[in-house]
Protein backbone atom coordinates (compact mmCIF):
# COMPACT_ATOMS: atom_id res chain seq x y z
CA UNK A 1 0.00 0.00 0.00
CA UNK A 2 3.03 2.51 0.79
CA UNK A 3 4.56 1.60 -2.65
CA UNK A 4 1.32 2.74 -4.42
CA UNK A 5 1.11 6.02 -2.62
CA UNK A 6 4.83 6.55 -3.97
CA UNK A 7 4.43 5.43 -7.05
CA UNK A 8 1.30 8.19 -7.16
CA UNK A 9 3.88 10.89 -5.37
CA UNK A 10 6.18 10.70 -8.03
CA UNK A 11 3.48 11.08 -11.26
CA UNK A 12 1.77 13.45 -9.68
CA UNK A 13 5.45 15.40 -9.50
CA UNK A 14 6.15 14.37 -13.04
CA UNK A 15 2.82 15.54 -13.84
CA UNK A 16 3.82 19.16 -12.26
CA UNK A 17 6.53 19.42 -14.79
CA UNK A 18 7.20 22.09 -17.61
CA UNK A 19 7.18 25.30 -18.38
CA UNK A 20 4.57 27.89 -16.73
CA UNK A 21 2.62 30.53 -18.88
CA UNK A 22 4.79 33.52 -17.25
CA UNK A 23 8.56 31.23 -17.44
CA UNK A 24 10.43 33.43 -19.40
CA UNK A 25 10.68 32.10 -22.92
CA UNK A 26 12.85 32.14 -26.05
CA UNK A 27 13.80 35.84 -27.56
CA UNK A 28 12.64 37.85 -23.93
CA UNK A 29 9.40 36.70 -23.98
CA UNK A 30 6.86 34.59 -21.64
CA UNK A 31 6.05 31.12 -22.70
CA UNK A 32 2.29 32.18 -23.04
CA UNK A 33 3.82 35.04 -25.26
CA UNK A 34 5.74 32.69 -27.89
CA UNK A 35 2.79 30.40 -28.01
CA UNK A 36 0.51 33.05 -28.98
CA UNK A 37 2.81 34.43 -31.44
CA UNK A 38 3.24 31.07 -33.08
CA UNK A 39 -0.23 30.90 -33.23
CA UNK A 40 -0.93 34.23 -34.81
CA UNK A 41 1.66 33.56 -37.59
CA UNK A 42 -0.14 30.06 -38.43
CA UNK A 43 -3.15 31.95 -38.69
CA UNK A 44 -1.99 34.70 -41.02
CA UNK A 45 0.02 32.13 -43.20
CA UNK A 46 -3.15 30.37 -43.48
CA UNK A 47 -5.13 33.43 -44.78
CA UNK A 48 -2.18 34.50 -46.69
CA UNK A 49 -1.60 30.92 -48.72
CA UNK A 50 -2.47 31.19 -51.97
CA UNK A 51 -6.26 29.65 -53.25
CA UNK A 52 -5.98 25.76 -54.86
CA UNK A 53 -6.59 26.23 -58.04
CA UNK A 54 -8.54 22.82 -59.09
CA UNK A 55 -8.61 23.73 -62.47
CA UNK A 56 -4.40 23.84 -63.46
CA UNK A 57 -4.84 20.18 -61.98
CA UNK A 58 -8.15 19.40 -64.51
CA UNK A 59 -6.30 20.98 -67.66
CA UNK A 60 -2.99 18.86 -67.20
CA UNK A 61 -4.65 15.14 -66.77
CA UNK A 62 -6.95 15.79 -69.75
CA UNK A 63 -3.80 16.51 -71.92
Amino acid sequence: MKNRYVLYLGLFCLAACGPAQNDPGPGGVTVGEAQALDDAAEMLDERNAPPEDDSATTKSASQ
